[in-house]
């Protein structure tokens, strides 16, 4: 009996104690603002303390094509040209012969260019492709002066000059006298990494 009369005392005092929550004042309850999580990115903090200095310009890298390319190259554009020759389309297999000329030249095997330029340059004559003729003498010209025949090479130019100011072309007029004066004001020709066969070769595919 003793006990159940403790337990009952000790029962009334929590309660009375606990009842006391409605007194609290929440309205002056204060909230703080949320603490930003720091971020942190050792990978980033790593990359900028060891940047590489800017370079503020770089020497242009030569196009210049792999085994690989080559060899794959070849067999889509020679089976293009076989197929444009036996069906009489002599026109387009000029183009293709100038794709694998350019070819040749991105693989510094110039002798072979040479014999595929003047391939398509034989067609476009026949075809009076003028445009595509004067390109053809121009990478000649330029393939020419490289093998160290200038006389050639000048010659090529030369005629390359009267059949675009026969045909009223002045643009290619204008590219062609550009190239006889950088022939003739370099004595020593440049390495073949250096020449400029881009602005000269019309390698897209003729469309009808």
């Amino acid at each position: 009996m003793r006990y159940f009369l403790l337990l009952v005392m000790l029962a009334a005092f929590n309660l009375t104690a606990s009842a006391q929550w409605y007194k609290l004042d929440f309205k002056k309850h204060v909230r703080y603002s949320q603490v930003a999580g720091v971020r942190y990115n050792p990978l980033k903090k790593l990359m900028a303390a060891n940047q590489a200095p800017t370079t503020k310009k770089l020497a242009p890298v030569p196009t210049v094509i792999s085994q690989l390319e080559l060899e794959a190259g070849e067999r889509v554009i020679m089976r293009a040209a076989q197929h444009n020759m036996r069906f009489r389309q002599y026109g387009e297999a000029s183009y293709r012969f100038s794709e694998l000329a350019q070819l040749y030249v991105k693989a510094n095997r110039l002798s072979e260019a040479k014999w595929y330029f003047l391939q398509s340059n034989n067609i476009s004559r026949q075809q009076n492709d003028y445009p595509h003729t004067i390109n053809n003498l121009i990478c000649l010209a330029l393939i020419k002066a490289d093998l160290g025949d200038l006389p050639q090479a000048q010659q090529d130019l030369n005629e390359a000059r009267e059949m675009a100011r026969n045909t009223g072309r002045a643009q290619d007029l204008k590219l062609v006298d550009e190239k006889l004066k950088f022939l003739q004001t370099n004595k020593t020709w440049l390495p073949k990494s250096e020449l400029r066969y881009a602005d000269a070769a019309e390698v897209t595919a003729k469309s009808k």
